[in-house]
């Protein structure tokens, strides 16, 4: 008779970053014996589905996020999607109570999914996120984010605690609603002492249309890079493909164990400044230049934040062209603050019950 508890993982699908920052997770908790089930929709389902072949998955409701076009209509778009998501939201708690009871679980951590959680059962939220930016509606996002923290037993904030951190005004904010708990970065990766075989590595992810804009625009731009580059899509599709023009060795996508060793073996990384990237660059030591989603408050915030501490240069998509990647000399590059965290006291939630 299988006796160990059941816990339900559902990282939001926008871009990888929720799905990739969720694999430290289900590992540990393979590790203290409970059994992970995994829920999500798109391609962060489909790389949970890779990374975790033997662990039950599960479809949910799609929110459909998309980017504008133009940065600018960022704000606006959102408005309009807002009446879907709320529907969806409301799908969502639907299926996870089915969920909870058809598959027996004991608890539930949500990355960013709104709609994620039980109230018979211990719900954790996921989220490095406790202001939510949005301009001149700062006040407004940070507060509904807030509201929906509060209805969860606990909030985890992959960041450390102190005044050095990663997140800085996202995920440190005074006399917080909730119980929080901050773990640390969250990475899938390990530093390893390898010889470098790519000068640069092109690291991209995030939701479309930006993504495509992105890459088409950096493929065209490094015709005139002389350096080894490895390009990778993130992409996530049912093969693996990878093809090779002239310096640059280009892939769809790359499993954790592939990825690990790609940034690892090389130089200088060039992404998006998502919170995601930035735990696994830390942790690995990496040199950087980001360009962040446009109209992306967050990833245009962190970008600013590590340019001003002298860690990573960074530039809008618009203005960057491949000789910018020079800059990169002057800034110190990321260094990984050592941090032990008792997994078994964190996971204590789900065996009160």
């Amino acid at each position: 008779m299988n006796t160990k508890k059941r816990i339900l993982v559902a990282p939001l699908n926008w871009g990888l970053g929720h799905s990739t920052r969720c694999i430290p997770i289900i590992n540990e908790l393979l590790k203290h014996n409970f059994e992970p089930v995994i829920a999500s929709d798109g391609i962060a389902l489909e790389l949970l589905k890779k990374e975790f072949p033997k662990l039950s998955a599960f479809e949910l409701p799609s929110y459909n996020i998309t980017y504008a076009k133009k940065a600018t209509s960022f704000k606006i778009k959102l408005l309009k999607d807002s009446p879907h998501l709320l529907k969806t939201i409301k799908r969502e708690k639907k299926v996870i109570e089915s969920l909870v009871e058809s598959e027996g679980l004991s608890g539930i951590i949500s990355d960013n999914r709104f709609g994620v959680r039980h109230n018979a059962i211990p719900s954790v939220f996921i989220t490095h996120q406790l202001r939510v930016l949005s301009g001149n509606t700062t006040w407004l996002s940070s507060k509904l984010h807030q509201n929906i923290i509060s209805k969860y037993n606990e909030c985890w904030v992959p960041d450390h605690m102190g005044s050095i951190n990663l997140s800085g005004e996202l995920g440190h904010v005074p006399n917080f609603v909730a119980k929080i708990k901050y773990l640390g970065p969250l990475t899938r990766f390990k530093k390893q002492h390898v010889e470098i075989e790519y000068n640069l590595l092109v690291l991209l992810s995030g939701p479309e249309p930006q993504r495509t804009y992105l890459e088409e625009k950096l493929l065209n731009d490094l015709k005139h890079y002389n350096g080894k580059v490895l390009f990778i899509k993130g992409k996530v599709e049912s093969k693996q493909q990878k093809t090779i023009i002239d310096n640059v060795v280009i892939y769809n996508f790359m499993t954790s164990n592939q990825l690990e060793i790609a940034i690892n073996k090389s130089d200088l990384i060039l992404s998006r400044s998502g919170y995601t990237t930035l735990m696994d660059l830390s942790k690995l030591e990496k040199k950087a230049f980001f360009i962040p989603t446009p109209g992306q408050f967050e990833q245009e915030y962190l970008a600013k934040k590590l340019a001003s501490e002298g860690i990573a240069p960074y530039c809008t998509q618009d203005d960057f062209n491949i000789e910018m990647l020079s800059k990169i000399e002057y800034y110190r590059g990321f260094k990984s603050e050592d941090y032990q965290l008792n997994y078994k006291r964190l996971f204590g939630l789900f065996q009160s019950k």
